[in-house]
């Protein structure tokens, strides 16, 4: 992806062919073998590293004057540091294996047009004062990078996390396999946050087809062409997300005690089914198997002409299980459709909010979210506004 990335961008192409050493890390640029002086009037070798604005596959604008530099303070001929670019000092870890160790201001009144006339113009500040030392000094090796970008996760780069400067923290959602057991309402917004995370891949399990009230609480907007064609849930959001991102994996089928062992080699389950004697046999089988797992569920119902009621979620972990059980936190009787008699109120802003808070959860114990409560059940009521944390190991 990287090299087809710089071969399908005129700028990044061009500092390619001038001999620039380029690589593309996750949605940075890096540009290696600068040379710069240090404070002992040395010429030394760093790199320079900028966040990359793309639309798809082709570099747009950049959004930023701002670079950031590995190696020592840069400073002119005579030693002194140049103050003009630097705008502040101190070790950040952008990647897993990628920290830098200053940041550079340069802006032109027009900003930059592209990532060339950006990269060149802090080359030519840093390398100007090397080449006064030693002619030879330069940028432009043509050396021959690697390409060893494997295929990725997401068909288009996440350039929101390095926008954000977090990619080192989102390298710690960089598990194996998730899968997700109910392709309904709540279901269906989790797969819509997972999928913008590097989890290389997301196992749907839902045999029910994608009917017209699926659509009114499902995220994004499905057509009258999917809705006749009737494909299963799993079949559906399958297609509908293999457009961001590789590893959807659709089984077009309910868990049950015949496919159960499927889950065994999950990282993590989300259990978002309404069916509790199902719900009871995958509990206790996810336990056997230790697989880490998170179970939704939500009650709303009518009351005096307006809806109220909970969201709930329940974290289950080798380290805490015991609470499921002894304080009820998971009810296995019949529900929703199992249940002739239940309203099964479903609505796409609480569903969307009980995914939210089961995949926040799920963050927090990959410590991509920090995690003071370390709660491992929760509920929020509606009509109160409140969240109740409870159950901590």
């Amino acid at each position: 992806m990287s090299q087809r990335l710089i071969s399908h961008s005129p700028d990044l192409k061009r500092l390619q062919d001038d001999g620039y050493e380029v690589e593309i890390k996750d949605s940075y640029l890096v540009l290696n073998h600068i040379p710069y002086v240090n404070a002992n009037r040395a010429v030394a070798y760093g790199t320079l590293v900028s966040t990359l604005a793309l639309s798809g596959d082709v570099t747009a604008r950049p959004d930023t004057h701002v670079v950031t530099f590995v190696g020592e303070v840069p400073c002119d001929h005579e030693g002194s540091a140049l103050t003009q670019i630097l705008n502040s000092s101190g070790r950040q870890e952008l990647l897993p294996g990628l920290a830098i160790d200053h940041t550079f201001s340069s802006k032109p009144a027009a900003g930059y047009a592209d990532y060339y006339e950006k990269m060149t113009t802090y080359v030519a500040i840093l390398a100007s004062a090397a080449q006064a030392i030693n002619p030879n000094a330069t940028a432009t090796t043509f050396r021959v990078i690697e390409d060893n970008d494997e295929e990725a996760v997401f068909r288009y780069r996440d350039t929101a996390s390095s926008r954000a400067g977090i990619g080192a923290i989102a390298a710690k959602l960089r598990v194996g396999k998730i899968a997700i057991v109910g392709m309904g309402g709540t279901g269906s917004y989790i797969l819509d946050l997972v999928a913008k995370t590097p989890v290389a891949e997301i196992h749907l399990f839902d045999g029910d087809r994608f009917l017209s009230h699926n659509a009114f609480r499902a995220p994004g907007a499905a057509s009258m062409d999917d809705l006749r064609a009737q494909p299963t849930k799993a079949a559906y959001y399958q297609q509908q997300y293999d457009r961001m991102r590789r590893g959807i994996v659709a089984h077009e089928t309910n868990v049950d005690i015949d496919n159960v062992e499927l889950l065994r080699d999950m990282d993590f389950v989300f259990l978002a089914l309404d069916d509790g004697a199902a719900k009871k046999m995958l509990v206790e089988r996810l336990e056997e198997f230790e697989v880490p797992f998170i179970d939704v569920g939500m009650g709303l119902y009518q009351a005096e002409g307006s809806l109220a009621g909970l969201a709930r979620v329940t974290t289950s972990t080798p380290q805490q299980r015991d609470h499921i059980r002894k304080r009820n936190r998971i009810p296995f009787e019949a529900s929703g459709a199992d249940n002739e008699y239940a309203q099964n109120i479903q609505i796409a802003d609480m569903n969307a909010l009980n995914a939210a808070l089961a995949v926040v959860k799920w963050k927090k114990l990959l410590g991509f979210y920090s995690d003071l409560d370390n709660e491992h059940f929760a509920v929020y009521q509606v009509d109160g506004n409140s969240l109740i944390n409870e159950d901590r190991p």
